[in-house]
């Protein structure tokens, strides 16, 4: 046959939804769909492992999303630095001051105390193969070019494969989560930066940084000098991230060389400057060179338009104090997962409804974050008004350090209990997949069969994981064995459905 010409477009394939972009948001968003049996394509226009910023998880990540994909014990075995919390130079006072994810009384008796920090080429992987897994079409360096348009809705892509060729793909929903460089953000709405956070990165990596004594010596550490703020992420015993995140009235500096500029930027930092005094800056491979972040707190007037979703960057993003961006892909990700789900199986609920509550709850989680950053960036306060501060933006009965460290973790929203009664969802789809399991090798007709059964018992699958009583299947009301009884966090509002993967009614299962 014929080579097919570079500009020629074949019949379009058909799918569900697909997903624009394999971060870690996207991996997300495309497991949860898959996992309910839908048909998803996964572009990707990078071949993975590729580099990658953000390095500094938080436990809602770990313990939360990670647990329901069914991949946490994947990237425990991927021997990443724990992380068991962080350590700041911060506000009115000179000193060190430190906190534990376990000071949250909820987090440490969940063992949600921890999480890690991770190289993103390694971590991403592990979330993109996961995807494949589970039934995810994964296509790397596919690049897409434009969307098509039934009228005014977002039906499906144009892309081009990894030998250039042009492509056509159609679905009921795309969605972006191809980071702060979309160019499908503005289908949506208007990006509106922060006035505030008008503030640039310049980072790198260093070899043979010291580090903290245990146990701190896998804490982000950030520290406030008179120019910004550094980050300072021990990625391995020997290899660390180090971001210097300058005011906008000193952004001149970085004029002179990034070398130079890096180098002044350590010597007003003494903390830094002590850490650093023994490593040498990376020079080669995908951490060998200086990068610069700018303009990087924004926020799009809407995150969803007919037919398309915004996920993770492409919808909002703030500055990094408190790592909070892979939290926000992924729990977005969740979030509009849900509601392609709720549209894909149930006809019944309105689709403008489901993404509504999908915007409604991400922007709820980045304000959030947004309105502790502006107390947090005033440096006027002491620790103990900042941890007082946490406790009234989240609203909580918690102590001020609790309450604190809940905000931190990725936990502000949902707490550890929604997603304990899930930990077994994603961890049934991922065992059905196993071919250990199978005697001899299956058929695809058989493989497709059994992995359709697995995911049509996702109200169970704790049970079935773990061999627990049939309790959850006799009583209605009961969610892997425990008492279920969701109420809508807005007038009007949807709830979440048993398993976490989609929305319904108030009243009434879904």
């Amino acid at each position: 046959m014929a080579e097919r010409s570079k500009n020629m477009a074949e019949t379009p394939e058909q799918f569900d939804l697909i997903v624009v972009g394999g971060g870690p948001g996207g991996s997300t968003l495309a497991s949860f769909v898959a996992m309910r049996g839908h048909k998803v394509l996964l572009l990707e226009k990078h071949k993975f492992p590729r580099y990658s910023i953000g390095e500094s998880l938080l436990p809602g990540t770990i313990h939360g999303i990670c647990r329901m994909l069914g991949v946490r014990e994947k990237i425990e075995s991927a021997n990443f630095m724990r992380k068991y919390g962080g350590t700041w130079r911060w506000g009115r006072e000179q000193a060190l001051w430190s906190f534990f994810f376990s000071e949250n009384e909820q987090l440490h008796l969940e063992k949600f105390d921890y999480a890690y920090q991770v190289e993103r080429s390694k971590f991403d992987e592990i979330l993109l193969r996961h995807a494949a897994e589970i039934g995810v079409d994964v296509r790397e360096e596919h690049s897409v070019i434009g969307v098509i348009k039934d009228g005014d809705r977002i039906a499906g892509v144009r892309y081009t494969d990894e030998n250039g060729c042009e492509r056509v793909a159609r679905a009921r929903f795309v969605a972006d989560a191809s980071g702060h460089q979309s160019k499908l953000f503005a289908l949506a709405g208007q990006r509106l930066y922060s006035k505030f956070f008008r503030n640039v990165a310049l980072f790198c990596y260093y070899e043979g940084a010291k580090r903290r004594p245990e146990p701190r010596q896998g804490d982000i550490l950030c520290a406030a000098f008179d120019a910004g703020w550094f980050w300072f992420i021990p990625l391995s015993p020997t290899l660390t991230s180090v971001g210097a995140v300058i005011a906008p009235e000193c952004t001149a500096l970085l004029q002179e060389d990034h070398e130079t500029a890096m180098a002044g930027f350590v010597a007003r930092c003494p903390i830094i400057a002590d850490l650093l005094e023994p490593a040498t800056r990376v020079t080669s491979g995908d951490y060998g060179r200086f990068r610069v972040r700018s303009d990087y707190s924004y926020c799009n007037t809407r995150f969803f338009a007919p037919g398309l979703a915004l996920i993770g960057d492409a919808a909002c993003f703030i500055d990094p104090v408190f790592s909070s961006g892979v939290h926000l892909a992924t729990y977005s990700a969740l979030l509009a997962a849900r509601s392609v789900n709720s549209c894909l199986d149930d006809s019944t609920l309105d689709e403008e409804r489901c993404f509504e509550e999908f915007e409604y709850r991400y922007r709820i989680e980045f304000q959030t974050f947004y309105e502790f950053l502006l107390v947090t960036y005033d440096m006027n306060h002491d620790k103990e008004s900042y941890f007082w501060n946490a406790r009234k933006i989240i609203n909580t009965d918690e102590t001020d350090n609790e309450a604190f460290v809940r905000l931190v973790s990725g936990m502000g929203t949902a707490g550890t209990e929604f997603f304990e009664k899930r930990a077994g969802i994603g961890e049934c789809v991922e065992i059905s997949l196993n071919r250990h399991f199978y005697s001899e090798p299956p058929s695809r007709e058989m493989d497709q069969e059994f992995i359709a059964q697995a995911r049509a018992r996702c109200a169970d699958l704790e049970n079935i994981r773990r061999k627990r009583s049939s309790a959850a299947n006799e009583n209605p009301s009961m969610i892997l064995g425990v008492p279920y009884s969701p109420i809508p966090v807005r007038s009007r509002g949807l709830v979440v459905s048993e398993d976490g993967l989609s929305w319904r009614e108030p009243n009434g299962r879904f």
